[in-house]
Formats: C-alpha cells, structure tokens, sequence
C-alpha cells in the first residue's frame, strides 16, 4: 500500500490482537491485488445493549486505481455482531467480493488480443517434423510439429493457411502454437 493501513476503535479500547488480525485481513487482500492504495478500518461499539451485550461492527474503506471501496459504512443490525471475530471476517469477505469484483473487471477492460499474425505452409519436411511458414510481408518463419496445435501436422500440406504465435529461438524467429485456419484468406 502507498498509504499507511489505518486502523480505528470508536466506543471501544484499542486491543492490539484485533489491529493484528486485522493487518492479517488487509495482508490477504492485497495477495490477490497488490494495488491497493489506502484501506482504513474502523472497529466500533456503536450502542452499549446491557441485555444482548455489545454489537461490534466494522468498516472497512479502501482506495484503489480509479474507485474507492466501502463496506458498511451504513450502521443496521445486519452489519453488527456480538462477536468481534464475525464482525471482522464479514467486513473483510465482503471486502474481498468488492475487490475481486474491481480486478474482474479492470481485467475486462484491459485484455484486448490483437489478433494472431496469419500465414501460409511455405516448405513442408514431413519426415523431419518440421517446416516454414510464409508471413504476408515475405518473411520465412520456423516451426516444428510439435507446436501445431491439436497434433494436426499430418493435416498439413503447402498453401494451408494458419495462425501462430512468433517466438525467438536459437537459430532465430519460430512460430509456436501454429494453428490451421478455416478457408478464409487474409492476405
């Protein structure tokens, strides 16, 4: 975190086991996002119940790339416990939804694939499990049979049009994942 992680006890003593627990909590969240700007927590006793006992309740407000995260910062019955434990562990769970939630969709937004560059079979050795592929722009590129997908290299033959990722071997570029490619021509 770029913010130091804020802890606060209203109508309670500050207990340092709960401001542990709760750096434990904080922890675990940033194990699954690690760009987390701020979080402040509060621990609160908002009503003293000589009947019931005290009902904990506990907000959590984090700030991250773009949005800020609250979980209950509204006081119901719904979001107080008599045991602080439970309290904690709802906050910070529901913390975590929010936050899974937030990355799910950052990724959404930023996974865009450029489409895989097309090709066609150049030179084909059968017998040596290998070949070369002829890029749009002149370029001859490697590959071996072993990264064709689905094991299709018997299925292929000159002029068989597929896709590929392009990599730097030792003798220089090869395609790996090469893909045969329905009829449909891109050059």
């Amino acid at each position: 975190m770029q913010v130091p992680l804020q802890v606060t006890f209203r109508n309670t003593r500050h207990s340092d086991a709960v401001a542990a627990s709760i750096e434990a909590h904080v922890a675990h969240l940033e194990s699954f996002f690690d760009r987390i700007i701020s979080c402040r927590v509060v621990v609160d006793v908002p009503h003293r119940h000589h009947e019931t006992g005290n009902l904990y309740q506990v907000s959590i407000d984090l700030t991250v790339p773009g949005r800020e995260i609250v979980v209950n910062r509204e006081t119901s019955h719904q979001t107080q416990f008599k045991d602080l434990d439970t309290a904690l562990g709802h906050a910070f769970d529901a913390a975590a939804r929010q936050l899974e939630e937030f990355a799910r969709q950052r990724r959404a937004q930023v996974k865009r694939h450029e489409p895989l560059p097309h090709a066609r079979v150049a030179r084909l050795f059968s017998d040596e499990h290998y070949g070369f592929i002829e890029t749009p722009d002149g370029r001859e590129i490697y590959f071996h049979a072993n990264s064709v997908v689905n094991g299709d290299f018997q299925k292929l033959s000159l002029g068989t049009e597929v896709t590929f990722v392009e990599e730097l071997g030792d003798k220089g570029p090869q395609a790996s994942t090469v893909k045969v490619v329905g009829r449909h021509s891109h050059f």
